[in-house]
């Protein structure tokens, strides 16, 4: 099975990059949920969760409200800022 290629970014910096089975998020129009081969898309995030789900477990990141994109399995974040103390590997691994 594929994977996600996700990278979180704050307003200063890539906070976050990795792969993910699933990228789960709330955007102002609901919830969304990314699994590999998703249409692309663009959508507006409120603040809150967004859960990364991997190896069969799942991390959260606190985002203040941003964008999603996602096209060709790459997912990217975009918020002003993002708590991602919680997640396992450091950016970029």
């Amino acid at each position: 099975m594929s994977a996600l290629q996700v990278e979180l970014v704050a307003a200063d910096r890539k906070v976050w990059a990795g792969e993910a089975s699933m990228v789960s998020a709330r955007s102002i129009d609901g919830d969304l949920g990314i699994m590999p081969g998703h249409t692309p898309v663009l959508a507006v995030l409120v603040e809150g969760e967004v859960g990364i789900h991997h190896g069969g477990s799942t991390e959260k990141v606190t985002i203040d409200g941003g964008f999603l994109s996602v096209d060709d399995d790459l997912v990217v974040i975009v918020a002003d800022r993002v708590d991602a103390s919680a997640l396992s590997t450091p950016a970029g691994n």
